[in-house]
């Protein structure tokens, strides 16, 4: 909603900072004290939210417009300062504060991206190239899908076939007592499957990709991952949305490289996915209000300009709500908890021809109506410890 007649009362924005009103106003992270921010009547704006650092202060942002990143506190003062029957709300500390008090803070958030307008915004409004993106929330648990796009699975078994590696007999999958049951007329060829992403390797969505040193079969998934937004224990799949308060983006980085022999079948999920770096999350967290269909949304990939996965959500084999209960079963979910849906086709343990990850490269993981993260692909610097 623009509003362009600045001294006719259209754009309802006062700011008025200290008893000289000098028109300064306190720096990111820190309520100031006499600036004013009036209500608005009007539609509503549909925001996002996340966490963003601004000359060394880390602040709770108010996305607008996909341009505009509001400081939530400063912000959430002057409104209070401009409408005196206004709630004083304590301002929350990161987005997994605000998710937990979600309910009271709902109307504030509405309230505050109506009155912020997309141009002559206050000083509390920053462009979003003005900023760092941090992750958006701090999860106890992050869970990813695994083998759960279709054209995935597909792809993975077609090279291996290329590699004259044996076709593993099918088996028919059987329900799992108390985590999983199938139904009779259920067509997939298998259960969820999901593996745990260690929380200290998250990145921010313009942090660098670290190449561990050594390593050199690194690998992009490009993946739309939902926010826990409410404790979940054995939830079922109907009432899995209830749990969910919105959406985010994930980069699940991946070491191909193997760990050089054969233990436990050669497979080992902490060196493929828990090097650090190896989870870049955001930018931002999508209200669920905000994305009407997060079972039809289109995510790509590109690698130095070049689309490497171009997929939708909804060729997933198991849905979110599904995986949400399927997770659930297992262990309790806790606000800001994350689950990754899962890579589309497209990467390189698909490919005949691999085009790893390595230092130089631009690697780029958009996601319709959430956002895009932006990487530069380095080494691993020579002196880490």
């Amino acid at each position: 909603m623009k509003r362009r007649h600045i001294g006719g009362g259209i754009l309802a924005l006062a700011i008025a900072v200290g008893a000289s009103a000098c028109g300064e106003t306190a720096p990111a992270g820190q309520p100031g004290a006499g600036a004013t921010l009036a209500a608005v009547e009007g539609a509503e704006v549909p925001y996002k939210l996340g966490m963003f650092e601004r000359e060394g202060k880390t602040f709770v942002g108010l996305v607008l417009r996909d341009a505009q990143v509001v400081d939530l506190a400063q912000a959430n003062a002057a409104f209070e300062n401009g409408n005196a029957s206004a709630a004083k709300l304590a301002a929350p500390a990161d987005v997994n504060a605000l998710i937990t008090s979600y309910d009271t803070w709902k109307p504030r958030l509405v309230a505050l991206a109506k009155a912020i307008p997309a141009e002559g915004a206050p000083s509390f409004a920053f462009a979003m190239d003005a900023v760092r993106p941090l992750p958006p929330v701090k999860p106890m648990l992050i869970l990813n899908a695994g083998g759960n796009y279709t054209e995935h699975t597909a792809g993975i078994a077609a090279q291996a076939a290329r590699t004259g590696a044996r076709a593993e007999a099918a088996v028919k999958a059987v329900s799992a007592p108390g985590i999983w049951e199938r139904t009779p007329d259920d067509p997939r060829p298998e259960n969820p499957y999901i593996f745990l992403k260690a929380p200290s390797v998250m990145a921010g969505a313009n942090d660098p990709i670290v190449i561990p040193r050594g390593r050199t079969n690194i690998d992009f998934e490009c993946e739309f991952a939902i926010v826990i937004g409410k404790k979940a224990k054995y939830v079922s799949v109907e009432a899995a949305p209830e749990h969910v308060f919105g959406y985010t983006i994930q980069i699940d980085v991946s070491d191909r490289g193997g760990r050089g022999d054969r233990k436990m079948g050669g497979s080992d999920w902490l060196l493929q996915k828990s090097h650090d770096t190896f989870g870049p999350f955001g930018p931002v967290v999508v209200p669920k209000e905000y994305l009407k269909e997060p079972l039809n949304t289109r995510h790509t990939f590109t690698l130095n300009g070049d689309v490497m996965q171009d997929s939708n959500t909804n060729r997933m084999s198991h849905n979110f709500y599904e995986l949400l209960h399927y997770a659930s079963n297992i262990l309790t979910l806790n606000p800001g908890d994350i689950i990754s849906g899962g890579s589309p086709a497209g990467t390189n343990i698909e490919r005949a021809e691999p085009r790893w990850m390595r230092a130089g490269d631009n690697a780029v993981c958009a996601v319709e109506g959430i956002g895009q993260q932006k990487h530069s692909v380095v080494a691993e610097s020579a002196s880490t410890n």
